[in-house]
């Protein structure tokens, strides 16, 4: 009689060959830049993955705002692809300038708190390289900012006993909210972080408040309240927070 459980074993197997081989013949393949498009615009799993990985070179707009729409609503392995890749593209000059759009940072925002931390790190250094773009300081950081005041106004009353998972989930976005503002602090005015920082320096969690003394360390922070904040930090009951 057979085991419904090996039944159900073997297929597993057998879907992961199948996968397996599916993703090696369409490596080994030359896909046209038209191929590539298309996969990434409607695609299964493992050929955005494949395609994301081979886009090598951008012709225009349109085609970075493919690539860029895979960052969200996809499965995990396709959103780590494709941030690797636009880091990658981004980092050159003659490309740069098709990710400056409106549409491409509203979902760069909800990147840089993906819950995959390799999709989050990919976005923040990415967006270094467009941070010097007017667009992007009049569009981009005043939503950053508006979204981390949001949340630290909601975390910072939780009860972290409770250790829910959205208590869990708000904490995990602020904490890279932070760290992109630590990314951008050249040019966020000084009395805007100290205005964040002020209230994040005392949340009752200390990845936040290990951020919060990261911010802290950027030299055009230097008043006697910034001071005040540092050496308070410094004296924090936790190791990752007193090493900065």
């Amino acid at each position: 009689m057979n085991n419904p459980d090996n039944n159900l074993n073997n297929s597993y197997y057998e879907t992961l060959d199948e996968n397996f081989n599916h993703a090696l013949n369409l490596f080994e393949q030359e896909l046209s830049q038209k191929e590539i498009l298309g996969y990434l615009k409607s695609g299964n799993i493992v050929q955005k993955q494949i395609a994301a990985l081979k886009l090598n070179h951008l012709i225009n707009d349109a085609e970075a705002l493919i690539l860029v729409q895979n960052l969200t609503g996809q499965d995990g392995k396709i959103r780590e692809a494709v941030s690797l890749k636009i880091l990658e593209l981004i980092q050159n000059s003659a490309y740069r300038e098709y990710f400056i759009s409106p549409k491409i940072y509203d979902i760069f925002l909800e990147a840089i708190i993906d819950i995959n931390s390799n999709v989050c790190r990919n976005i923040i250094s990415s967006i270094e390289y467009l941070k010097n773009n007017e667009l992007f300081q009049t569009y981009f950081l005043p939503k950053l900012l508006k979204n981390t005041q949001n949340l630290t106004d909601k975390v910072k009353d939780f009860d972290f006993q409770d250790g829910k998972y959205k208590v869990n989930k708000e904490v995990f976005k602020l904490y890279w909210y932070l760290e992109t503002i630590y990314s951008l602090g050249d040019l966020i005015n000084p009395n805007i972080i100290k205005n964040i920082i002020s209230q994040t320096k005392n949340i009752d969690e200390y990845t936040i408040r290990e951020k919060t003394a990261k911010i802290l360390t950027l030299k055009q922070l230097n008043d006697d309240e910034f001071n005040l904040m540092r050496k308070e930090l410094k004296n924090d009951r936790n190791y990752y927070v007193r090493r900065f």
